[in-house]
């Protein structure tokens, strides 16, 4: 941060010399005046980059575990990540620092702690008071490995078993060891000539604290006796364990074992197993064992009051279901039910009324943390109906291909959203309340929404309500269901353009005000949808073929014939609709077979029912060109006061005015510059002029561009942000498999697809469109990998009727600026520096009224006559952001006035023009991790934050910022995490997070009955301090395991602690302050006693010595 306290101080230094670049003395004069018209008001204490939640279903799971007092959920995961789940809209992520992966964890139940267990052998403390956790204490192990820990409910001792098949017994309060162990070989039979195996099952039995049952993986387990630390019983069977459950009774327990049986055993009758069950075995004739089954890695026994006891079990199915999805066993009494779950199931755990062991437990649901999904199962219903999940955890329901983030969205737009999604819930749904109700919410302190839209391989969108760091799914639509499924290989010929998932999601362009959507899939597709709360039934479904070529001449095309010209930029403007017939000298297939005018996915014939919300206005397909695949498309724009969607890829650029459902422009990229293309590229063929070096791009000779600057951030790296499939997750940057050189046909190499010049960046807006212009007119600013920015004038008939019969007239104005660097995004801002939006009509519902002036009532003036006195005073500033660079460009005399370059050794990912504070700044993430933030329109530097390394590319297709300071991106494939760049959100935020510690009383504990006090049978207690205490056992060896202090301190505990502690923690402090002050008078007092004693010894010396001396003697 010191570097960014400099670029403080030198806020004014970086904006005089951004003016000093300027390139001529006018235009400093011009950047001057500018400058003290508008006042800016961002400054860089307005920034400060914080996360602030995380949201979805936890990355690889790997450990579970519930507080059934506080009714809060833990997931642990492989990457060391905590999640913390209480009631819907209390959540919270925490880290291990090591990233080593959870392998337990385990509630303080009631007390507002938890601990874990990692696979690097370390013990953590969380304190779980504070709204966001923190390690108390951790205590690493030098010389052993943990295996399983377990801590009693109530008690302040963890017992933690080891690979080497000891347990080692830690003191959760100080984190301390004790010196009390439990030996391997004294647990075992002497006679025993093999080690047991690692601990694989520590408990106590319910009815004596005093006997602890420890399980072995070789088959042994072992009753220990605490206080006499020696083993009461041992019981051994063939079969490795993998589980084990006690009755609440404490007269039987039950194991797993790893040939799919259950052997319950009662705890005085060591020699064999009470009964052996093989739940899924086949029961052979002539009384001989079952088939052996797949290893029960789990098994659960809880007892209920009114009936027979439940048995849960994970895993066990016979060997012959293959292909049999996993399974949850369910046995209560005489039933046996099988629960199929979607995918591994990594753990379970049954939810109990009470809290004691000793107690009838009364399960009311299991809760099975599966690989991909968590689910709850209500028992307490007949056929075990699934709970709603109300967690936002669907994120990943099929991969998430892009993503975009809105905020401070119309008022109606989430409630027109939820009415219409309500509608698609699933029914069935066990009737009880999400039983995970732990927490208490934040105080709200945002008051717009936000809106955020994933896009997915399967070619779904979901729309999900984010306002106030929350998430909940609004409304799906599926995309795919316009096209026929193929049912076989055979039916796939066209959709070769990509290996798998054809309907993924690349590209989202919408309109939060007219409610307008435009998608653009993997297959070279757009779909147009418009928003309507009624259902309607599309008999013919709406399409256009959009022929996109490369080239007017192609040397290369492989049979030789001449493609059709395209319109030149003078005939362009006549709307033309592109259907393969349209085109003479091609068809479905030419002469030697090529493939050719088909597209790739087949758009369905029959009618089709559309439900309320959104619905197809059009399709728009790119079709194959002579055996050459559609290139996928790159970049996408909606306009919805226009009535037109432009979209654009390697080859080319294409309008469509969805309206009248023409094509409206056609060219390709080259033709776009007319005769002012400045690189003077003519049709050849790759293979003669161009070299295959760097990107591709290393050779063309640009004023603005350092050839060694393209080199470094190839186009292939950078545009594949909005290119690669879901499935192409690489880390390497340099990756040149992109969608540039996707096609497996031979007739273009690579090389040349690399270098063909991309539509990087579309924005429909009203400005100047020339130097001359003296008012701003409608018109498409168009921007190409290139770093070359061109204007398109659109030219609109009147509103109402005539928007409909009259066509749309579209020219190139000759405007071509230049940065360095590939565009990435564009906007517009007026002579205050306000942001320009786009033309847009608001929402109205399309099938009530269809009368056109009131149409035209509600649509907004595109084309305005300003009158003569606000012919030049008017004028705009055009902000630029490229993957190098940004410039602002004073309108309409296209001088640059501010130019900044953002990096010079990386390029930039993603950048948006975003307000903030009633202002606007352009944000910026970087491949190299840097967040970026320039005031407008001067650009100067605000922000520049080291935060996340672009480590594969998910991070890069998903990274979006908003208004208001907010950004997302998907930091794995199950999670959105969201961050802040506002320093008032960071100021704010700690009122806005959930508490997951409440102030709850524990539940009494079971009456033991008159008879039970009487004659004894009821809970033997321990004095586990007594055993386990340095006085009695002494202290351990420090070099087993050495204590490290955790960031949150025991100051963090008071703090946290004062206001809602519980009674027995609050006690738990008062006693530790007490003892410790108890300890100081102590010795304080030993220390008196010792002076007063020295001083009488020396009075009695001295007494001695004068006794018989007179008083002259002295």
């Amino acid at each position: 941060m010191r570097k960014f306290n400099i670029r403080k101080v030198l806020d004014g230094l970086t904006a005089v010399s951004a003016v000093a670049s300027a390139s001529s003395a006018a235009q400093q004069q011009q950047a001057g005046n500018r400058e003290t018209e508008i006042q800016e008001t961002l400054q860089s204490e307005h920034f400060q980059l914080c996360k602030t939640v995380r949201h979805g279903f936890p990355y690889q799971p790997s450990a579970l575990a519930f507080d059934p007092v506080q009714k809060i959920l833990a997931i642990g995961t492989q990457t060391g990540a905590l999640r913390l789940f209480g009631r819907p809209g209390v959540e919270c992520y925490c880290q291990h620092d090591s990233g080593a992966a959870v392998i337990q964890l385990q509630f303080l139940i009631n007390e507002g702690a938890l601990v874990s267990a990692l696979a690097d052998d370390t013990l953590h403390l969380w304190n779980l008071r504070q709204k966001r956790p923190a390690i108390l204490h951790s205590l690493k192990f030098n010389r052993e490995r943990i295996t399983f820990c377990h801590l009693p409910f109530q008690s302040k001792w963890l017992y933690v078993g080891t690979e080497r098949g000891n347990i080692h017994i830690v003191n959760v309060e100080s984190f301390t060891l004790s010196g009390y162990v439990i030996m391997w070989n004294k647990a075992i039979e002497l006679s025993s000539k093999s080690h047991p195996g690692p601990v694989v099952h520590i408990s106590d039995n319910p009815m004596d604290e005093g006997k602890l049952l420890i399980g072995f993986e070789s088959g042994t387990v072992v009753l220990w006796d605490l206080k006499s630390k020696k083993a009461d019983y041992r019981y051994t069977h063939d079969e490795a364990i993998h589980s084990v459950a006690w009755h609440h009774e404490g007269k039987q327990f039950i194991c797993s074992h790893s040939d799919g049986t259950l052997t319950i055993w009662n705890v005085k009758s060591p020699t064999k197993p009470f009964q052996t069950i093989t739940p899924h075995g086949k029961q052979l004739k002539d009384g001989k064992k079952p088939e052996p089954c797949k290893p029960i890695l789990k098994v659960e026994y809880k007892t209920t009051r009114a009936g027979e006891p439940f048995i849960i079990l994970s895993g066990g199915l016979s060997y012959d279901t293959v292909g049999r999805r996993p399974c949850l066993t369910v046995m209560h009494g005489k039933s046996t039910a099988v629960l199929e779950m979607d995918y591994s199931i990594v753990d379970f755990l049954t939810l109990c009324e009470t809290p004691y062991p000793n107690d009838f437990q009364e399960p009311y649901a299991v809760v099975v943390l599966l690989e991909k999904d968590l689910v709850l199962i209500d028992l307490a219903q007949n056929g075990y109906p699934i709970f709603e999940n109300p967690y936002p955890l669907t994120i990943h329901e099929s991969p998430v291909t892009c993503c975009e983030y809105f905020a401070d969205c119309p008022v109606d737009l989430i409630p027109a959203l939820y009415s219409v999604g309500a509608r698609q819930k699933r029914q069935g749904y066990s009737k009880k309340e999400w039983p995970i109700s732990g927490g208490n919410w934040g105080v709200i302190t945002q008051s717009y929404s936000e809106i955020i839209i994933t896009g997915h391989a399967d070619g779904s969108i979901k729309f999900w309500d984010a306002s106030a760091i929350t998430l909940q799914v609004l409304y799906k639509l599926k995309t795919a269901k316009v096209f026929e499924k193929s049912r076989n290989k055979d039916e796939r010929p066209n959709t070769d353009i990509v290996d798998e998932d054809p309907y993924a999601i690349q590209i989202i362009s919408w309109c939060a005000e007219s409610r307008m959507l435009c998608i653009a899939g993997v297959s070279a597709h757009v779909i147009i949808y418009r928003f309507s709360k009624q259902e309607v039934t599309t008999e013919v479904i709406p399409m256009l073929e959009v022929r996109l070529l490369y080239e007017i001449n192609d040397v290369e095309t492989p049979d030789g014939e001449q493609v059709p010209p395209v319109p030149t930029p003078g005939t362009g403007s006549n709307p033309q609709s592109i259907v393969p017939q349209s085109h003479p000298s091609t068809s479905s297939s030419s002469s030697d077979g090529l493939r050719d005018n088909v597209p790739c996915l087949k758009v369905k014939n029959s009618p089709l029912k559309q439900s309320p919300g959104y619905q197809i206005e059009l399709v728009i397909q790119l079709v194959w060109v002579s055996g050459e695949p559609p290139q996928q498309i790159t970049s996408l724009a909606i306009n919805s006061a226009y009535g037109l969607v432009v979209f654009g890829n390697c080859n080319g650029i294409a309008m469509v005015d969805y309206l009248q459902k023409t094509v409206l422009l056609n060219l390709g990229t080259i033709e776009l510059y007319g005769s002012n293309d400045p690189y003077r590229r003519e049709p050849r063929s790759p293979r003669k002029t161009r070299q295959p070096s760097g990107a591709g791009l290393c050779d063309i000779n640009e004023g603005t561009v350092v050839p060694e600057d393209r080199c470094k951030s190839p186009t292939s790296a950078k545009m594949s942000r909005k290119l690669s499939l879901p499935t192409e997750l690489k880390p390497d940057l340099d990756v040149k498999d992109n969608s540039f050189s996707r096609s497996r046909s031979s007739s273009v190499t690579s090389i040349d697809k690399e270098s063909r010049e991309a539509i990087s960046a579309l924005h429909f807006c009203e400005t100047f469109t020339r130097k001359a212009d003296t008012s701003p007119s409608p018109c498409l600013w168009v921007g190409t990998t290139l770093g070359t920015v061109l204007v398109i004038v659109l030219n609109l008939p009147p509103g109402g009727e005539q928007r409909l019969l009259q066509p749309v007239i579209v020219s190139p104005s000759g405007t071509i600026l230049r940065l360095k660097g590939a565009i990435l995004r564009m906007a517009f801002l007026d002579t205050t520096g306000s942001l320009v939006p786009p033309a847009h009509e608001t929402w109205r519902e399309h099938y009530e009224d269809k009368d056109e002036k009131e149409k035209a009532k509600k649509r907004r003036p595109v084309s305005v006559s300003p009158s003569p006195s606000q012919e030049i005073s008017e004028n705009q500033y055009a902000v630029i952001c490229s993957e190098k660079q940004a410039k602002v460009i004073s309108l309409p005399s296209q001088n640059c006035i501010y130019k900044q370059n953002i990096t010079e050794t990386s390029f930039v990912l993603r950048g948006d023009i975003v307000s903030l504070s009633n202002s606007i700044c352009l944000a910026c993430f970087c491949a190299n991790g840097h967040i970026m933030t320039f005031s407008l329109p001067s650009l100067r530097p605000l922000l520049d934050v080291y935060y996340l390394p672009l480590t594969n590319m998910r991070i890069a297709r998903t990274f979006c910022f908003t208004d208001n300071g907010q950004a997302l991106y998907l930091v794995s494939p199950t999670e959105i995490q969201r961050l802040t760049y506002s320093q008032e959100t960071c100021e704010n935020l700690q009122e806005m997070l959930g508490e997951l510690f409440t102030l709850v009383e524990t539940p009494e504990a079971p009456n033991r009955g008159f008879f039970k006090g009487l004659f004894g049978g009821g809970a033997q207690s321990l004095d586990r301090e007594e055993l386990f205490g340095e006085s009695a056992s002494g202290k351990a060896s420090r070099s087993l395991a050495q204590h490290i202090p955790g960031p949150g301190g025991i100051e963090g505990v008071k703090g946290a602690a004062s206001g809602v502690v519980g009674e027995l923690a609050r006690a738990r402090l008062a006693l530790d302050e007490r003892g410790q002050k108890l300890g100081e008078l102590e010795e304080k007092t030993a220390a008196m006693l010792y002076s007063a004693d020295s001083f009488s010894k020396h009075a009695h010396e001295m007494m001695l010595k004068y006794k018989d001396k007179k008083w002259y003697q002295f």
